[in-house]
């Protein structure tokens, strides 16, 4: 999931994919949502986007405020592969962060705080704090005095822990150490647009050359000749600059200018091999509060999650997520999720929001407990690929597919975006045998239970990979082994 930005309503996603987090409030200069953490929901993409494909919303956003959907007509096809990329957005969660110039999102948008009233009464009040704190004080010294006098008498209950024992100790698989290590690696992410907008997202130290692994949502404003910064918990502060990013994958990777030696990359895990149950461990900038740190467990694994910005000209971004119920709102985007020992299973991009309007009758929804996180395994894969080319590659199987929800599975459409065919001639798909009309309930042991969700999980293989394909004809099963073929770029 990328920027959380908050949307309106979407029709039920399959699976119920979740929402991304939306960003807080815009910045004073725009109404984009940024001046938060990222982490907001996306509203639902709004429909005859212009330069949207000609595709039919995926499913429904992961609740009330799912991020926009790219709408097209009801039934339009999608392709999966070369045909019109990626098919718009489903209603989903909203990103993490609010990022991009949506309103809300993973990012959140940032401005200046409020100068606090200046007024006698403000001042009256002080005075009287400051008068009662002396007091207190007092009253204190006398009692720790008269306390320890107690404490050296023979008659002394009580046992005191004995002063100066030195730094406390914790242990290596604690919350505290985990946090204390990896803090350090992390960073705010500042991006601000040339028209001024901007938002506020999070990002982590990949490697020792001075890239940074976040959202993409987190720095879409300043691809285009904005300005990004990076700060690091030690109030040390970079400019930075886009290497690359991948939209459908909401991945981005960016680079410090004049990089210190020092930097630590976090160590990568297995995402592949988390359990549900296991615990989790997320750092952030939650409504611009940076270096904030909270806890879970994964909720589930493989939940399928379409999402957007919320902007007229984003595009989707799919994923097959790891869910967590780890406290993740906007300014939380791009920010690592670790595990029990430190090391990262994943990327926090989105969140699923109630309706309700936001937290405090504002317009940005916070945290309920459903968190979404792109899985390491795709993420470090994408980064790579950005690193060494600038540009993301996308498996394919050369067809296109509804995006709507009630097909049972995910539907090969009669017609593929823009008039072209619905299956590639010489395509993968077409290799194997797939006709218009074929309907997909499964890739390999995956259930598949819309074009979104085989979408996400075609994206979690790479081209080349060998895949099995489980599908309906007129009433009868049928599998086929694909070989799975490539796009460059996101356009």
């Amino acid at each position: 999931m990328s920027t959380e930005n908050e949307g309106t309503a979407v029709p039920p996603a399959p699976s119920a994919p979740p929402v991304p987090v939306e960003t807080p409030a815009a910045s004073a200069q725009s109404a984009a949502p940024e001046g938060g953490a990222p982490t907001a929901q996306l509203p639902a993409v709004p429909p005859s986007a212009p330069g949207a494909p000609e595709q039919t919303p995926a499913y429904a956003s992961m609740g009330a405020g799912a991020p926009e959907a790219h709408g097209h007509a009801p039934g339009a096809p999608v392709s999966a592969a070369e045909a019109g990329w990626p098919p718009p957005p489903p209603a989903v969660p909203s990103y993490a962060d609010g990022g991009g110039s949506g309103a809300g999102g993973w990012g959140s948008s940032y401005e200046q705080p409020t100068p606090k009233p200046k007024n006698g009464r403000g001042g009256l009040v002080a005075a009287i704090l400051v008068a009662a704190l002396v007091a207190g004080g007092v009253g204190g010294g006398i009692g720790y005095s008269l306390a320890k006098n107690n404490d050296n008498s023979t008659d002394s209950t009580t046992v005191s822990a004995p002063s100066g024992s030195g730094d406390v100790k914790r242990a290596s698989g604690t919350v505290a150490n985990v946090a204390a290590k990896a803090l350090p690696s992390t960073v705010t992410i500042e991006a601000e647009s040339s028209s001024g907008s901007g938002g506020t997202g999070t990002g982590f130290v990949f490697d020792t050359q001075g890239h940074i692994l976040t959202n993409n949502h987190v720095v879409a404003d300043a691809v285009d000749g904005g300005k990004l910064t990076a700060t690091f918990p030690n109030g040390k502060k970079y400019d930075a600059e886009v290497v690359g990013h991948a939209q459908g994958y909401d991945v981005a990777v960016i680079k410090l200018k004049n990089a210190p030696s020092d930097l630590k990359p976090l160590t990568l895990g297995d995402s592949d091999a988390v359990a549900v149950g296991d615990s989790t461990i997320a750092i952030g900038a939650p409504f611009g509060l940076s270096n904030t740190v909270t806890t879970g467990i994964i909720s589930a694994k493989n939940r399928p999650v379409a999402s957007s910005d919320g902007s007229a000209s984003s595009k989707a971004s799919y994923m097959s997520a790891l869910q967590t119920d780890a406290s993740i709102n906007p300014g939380n985007s791009g920010g690592p999720l670790l595990d029990a020992q430190g090391s990262v299973i994943g990327i926090n991009s989105a969140i699923q929001s109630s309706s309700s309007g936001g937290l405090g009758g504002t317009s940005q929804s916070g945290s309920i407990g459903l968190g979404f996180a792109i899985p390491i395994n795709q993420a470090k894969h994408v980064a790579q690929q950005l690193i060494k080319t600038g540009k993301p590659v996308y498996p394919v199987i050369g067809a296109s597919v509804s995006l709507e929800d009630g097909t049972g599975g995910a539907k090969i459409t009669e017609q593929g975006a823009s008039g072209s065919a619905a299956v590639t001639s010489g395509g993968p798909a077409d290799k194997a045998g797939l006709k218009p009309g074929d309907v997909i309930t499964k890739l390999d042991d995956q259930v598949i239970d819309s074009g979104p969700t085989l979408i996400g999980e075609i994206w979690t293989h790479q081209p080349g990979d060998v895949v099995k394909l489980t599908y309906t004809r007129d009433g009868k099963t049928h599998t086929a082994e694909v070989t799975l073929g490539q796009r460059d770029g996101d356009s």
